[in-house]
């Protein structure tokens, strides 16, 4: 049977849906962006859409949604093996791998190391980590989502901790919760999502 199921292509449709239209922002390492696609991907894939022999921010510009789709499903979907993760990891670790590469993988990885199962941290989904995941899956079936949108959710914290000029992505300018953030408890349950208080406690170093 085919992984990518309709449910599966609604997932891929939510992360373009998620992501939106044409951003080139100076403070986002992912450069020119459209749809969660970035220059660096369609460099990657040699994506030339526009024919004029080179790939920059004019074929970002012309990437369609359906374009987006097709290379999530393909390039972040199924060739990282996120397809042969337990079932309700596919939402989560798909939109972060779209979001963040490999370290989506690493997230997941050192979250099994913590539930005692021993993987190596290397971002990348094999036979170890397909293992690994389906146990403590079994050990934990409600709350392995949870932990893995908490463990993302610190991730991004970490980030804005160490780089400020990420920090406008945690925390909006009027100080409440930012896209990053609320990106990550859109995958988490609502009883463990931080309340404002909390959220505000956290950043407050920030300044």
């Amino acid at each position: 049977m085919s992984t990518l199921t309709p449910r599966v292509r609604r997932m891929a449709e939510e992360i373009v849906a998620r992501e939106g239209g044409y951003v080139n922002d100076p403070d986002d390492p992912g450069g020119a962006t459209k749809y969660g696609v970035t220059i660096h991907t369609m460099r990657r894939l040699g994506l030339d859409l526009d024919g004029n022999g080179r790939v920059d921010a004019a074929d970002v510009r012309h990437i369609t949604r359906e374009q987006a789709v097709t290379i999530f499903l393909t390039h972040y979907f199924l060739k990282p093996r996120i397809a042969e993760l337990p079932e309700p990891l596919h939402a989560t670790v798909f939109d972060m791998y779209v979001n963040a590469g490999g370290n989506a993988v690493k997230i997941l990885q050192r979250l099994l190391n913590q539930m005692g199962e021993q993987v190596s941290v290397d971002g990348a989904i094999g036979p170890q980590t397909i293992a690994a995941a389906a146990r403590a899956y079994a050990k934990a079936p409600h709350h392995m989502a949870d932990a893995y949108g908490i463990a993302r959710r610190n991730y991004y914290f970490r980030i804005a901790d160490n780089r400020p000029a990420s920090r406008k992505y945690a925390r909006t300018r009027a100080g409440g919760k930012g896209g990053w953030i609320k990106r990550a408890e859109e995958f988490i349950a609502p009883k463990y999502h931080m309340t404002e208080a909390e959220f505000h406690a956290r950043v407050a170093a920030w300044g």
